[in-house]
């Protein structure tokens, strides 16, 4: 059963009820100074009616407030890419949504940007429509791979190492290090984290500075590895958005010459519109295909930075401060 909320009865700032004041009187009179409480008097309920707040809703509101920031905080810092991909398919249909209504059907940006008038395809059931919307999916994807990027490069800044010039690390030293980056990654992310805590594994197990380096160089390599595989997807939309604009433009090409041949008197007007819309199309895909391939070239490198930075960080600040001591 849920219990009712307490409620507190708020009194006017410097409000003193009649009781209170006569045993204010008598402490002066009698040298007490104690502040002793006293319920308002019938008299007092007269001359106030309390304001009722139900302690807890504020309480509740704040709570609810301080999980949506952290919501999307967490959400900005490592994007979940289900919800991702669905938000940039939602942009994609509310993009061609918009310029349905704000471009004349029968203009040439309608043409170009939408087949607005198809002979070929029942509108919204475009080709470049559907190039829109997995134009704008594939940027979904590369901002995830953005974010990702991003808080990988942070974690040089979280200084888990020591990066002055005379610390020297031993044994005794390793334990609280890797306790502090325990939790800072997990088997897709973390880059940094994960190779101080696979080193220093290393070290511990086998006391051996040169089987650390060995096993870092390794890591680094399958990191690497696993980078370049996260973009298989983008990769693909980038190849999949100009063979959806050369099929547009093959089936212009084809409904052109088919005209051409079964009809008795031809209609140059007709067949040059429909090889222009097959050609629009292979020039919107080309185009879009153009600007992710330039994202996809910054984050990539964006990525693979924060890993060869990583490797860099753990070599200088970890594998180079190991110290086995003259007992080891």
């Amino acid at each position: 059963m849920r219990s009712k909320p307490h409620l507190t009865a708020l009194r006017p700032p410097g409000y003193k009820s009649e009781t209170e004041g006569k045993r204010s009187s008598d402490s002066e009179g009698s040298g007490y100074a104690g502040d002793v409480p006293d319920p308002l008097s019938p008299r007092d309920l007269r001359r106030w009616t309390p304001k009722l707040i139900p302690i807890g809703v504020s309480s509740m509101a704040a709570a609810g407030a301080v999980a949506a920031a952290k919501e999307h905080q967490v959400f900005w810092e490592l994007p979940d890419r289900r919800i991702t991909m669905g938000i940039a398919a939602l942009t994609g249909v509310f993009f061609v949504a918009l310029f349905s209504i704000l471009l004349d059907p029968h203009s040439r940006a309608a043409i170009l940007l939408l087949d607005r008038v198809s002979p070929h395809f029942p509108y919204p059931l475009t080709i470049q429509n559907v190039m829109h919307v997995m134009f704008f999916i594939g940027l979904g994807e590369l901002f995830i791979r953005w974010r990702v990027g991003e808080r990988e490069t942070r974690f040089l800044r979280k200084g888990f190492l020591p990066e002055d010039d005379q610390t020297v690390l031993q044994m005794r030293d390793l334990g609280p290090i890797r306790k502090r980056v325990a939790r800072e990654f997990d088997g897709e992310h973390g880059f940094l984290p994960s190779l101080i805590d696979l080193s220093i594994l290393q070290f511990q197990s086998g006391r051996s500075i040169d089987q650390s380096v060995a096993v870092m160089n390794a890591s680094l390599e399958l990191i690497a590895h696993r980078v370049d595989l996260r973009y298989g997807l983008i990769r693909y939309i980038a190849w999949f958005v100009p063979t959806l604009g050369f099929i547009g433009t093959v089936i212009g090409l084809g409904a052109s010459l088919a005209e051409a041949g079964h009809a008795a008197n031809i209609n140059i007007q007709d067949i040059a519109s429909t090889l222009a819309v097959g050609f629009d199309c292979t020039m919107v895909a080309l185009a879009e295909s153009a600007v992710m391939v330039f994202i996809l070239q910054l984050v990539q490198e964006k990525e693979e930075t924060s890993v060869n930075l990583a490797g860099g960080y753990v070599l200088r600040n970890l594998i180079n401060r190991l110290y086995l001591g003259p007992n080891a």
